[in-house]
């Protein structure tokens, strides 16, 4: 079997799963993992033979997305922010939302970050990032500002074993904790922050049924869902716990259902924060909040 007919192959048996455009995406991702060939590599050595492994292979993975396995978790891999992560069903798939996310962060940042550089004044900027599955914001955070003091905490420690191999794979300095944020009495182990970010679970219980087979089968669910009455559960419990562990002119950061933007917005108002700033994605949908506290003294 050449590289070509190979992907000609899994691209036509994905066309039952998927529209034509994600189909040969995914044919392209699984092709290039398997024969080291990027798409031009590909068009250029059709006849290019694999071999028996690769052959193997190629039925494993196939077999898999056909059982609706997302891709990235056949292969193991997930790009965000540049970067190619480990991933598998402990974590959620890292998504272009969030990697807007990280952009906004440290857009907003920077220019604190230049002054902790340049004078003696100033310490470091430290995050806490809560529910970080795979680890890719700390991650990230941490490669574009690699003065920071990083912390990120789950609730899973399958997660934490995932976002630990990406920090050590990029070679990023992240504090890992295994905490439930949601228990109160675990809340005094955490130091202060100047700023902390969540990518907490969002999606209604009653939202599932829209919801692609991939995602419900294999995503984990604690981490996607929050009941349809307590919707707003997370960022309750992250805005109680900033009022505590913001520094001063503290900042937090939310991803957001998109359909709860002003909700989340009220919410943050009642708890007393301020300059609060609801942005879209860039598929105009309500995705990202951003508020301030004056925080303790």
């Amino acid at each position: 079997m050449t590289v070509q007919e190979a992907y000609q192959q899994l691209m036509y048996q994905l066309f039952e799963m998927y529209d034509d455009r994600e189909a040969a995406n995914i044919a392209d991702m699984v092709i290039e993992h398997i024969s080291a060939f990027r798409k031009i590599d590909r068009i250029i050595n059709k006849q290019f033979p694999l071999n028996e492994d690769q052959i193997q292979l190629l039925n494993n993975y196939t077999f898999q997305l056909l059982q609706n396995k997302p891709v990235q978790y056949v292969l193991h891999d997930a790009w965000f922010a540049g970067m190619k992560l480990y991933v598998d069903e402990n974590v959620l798939i890292p998504r272009p939302e969030t990697e807007e996310l990280v952009d906004w962060i440290i857009a907003d940042c920077q220019l604190r970050i230049t002054d902790s550089l340049l004078t003696t004044h100033h310490s470091p900027l430290t995050f806490l990032d809560i529910g970080t599955g795979s680890g890719c914001i700390p991650v990230a955070l941490k490669k574009k500002l690699p003065n920071a003091e990083i912390h990120a905490l789950d609730v899973s420690q399958g997660a934490l074993n995932v976002a630990t191999q990406n920090a050590v794979t990029q070679q990023t300095e992240i504090n890992f904790h295994l905490l439930n944020i949601l228990n109160k009495d675990v809340w005094s182990l955490l130091p202060n922050f100047d700023i902390i970010v969540s990518n907490p679970p969002y999606v209604k219980q009653s939202e599932a049924t829209a919801m692609h087979k991939n995602v419900l089968q294999h995503e984990p669910y604690v981490a996607l869902f929050v009941p349809d009455e307590d919707a707003l559960l997370f960022y309750k419990t992250i805005a109680e716990f900033g009022l505590q562990h913001l520094n001063r002119n503290g900042k937090l950061f939310f991803e957001i259902n998109e359909a709860l933007g002003k909700d989340v917005c009220d919410l943050l108002t009642e708890y007393g924060y301020t300059n609060i700033e609801l942005k879209k994605d860039l598929q105009g949908k309500d995705r990202m909040v951003r508020a301030e506290i004056m925080g303790p003294l």
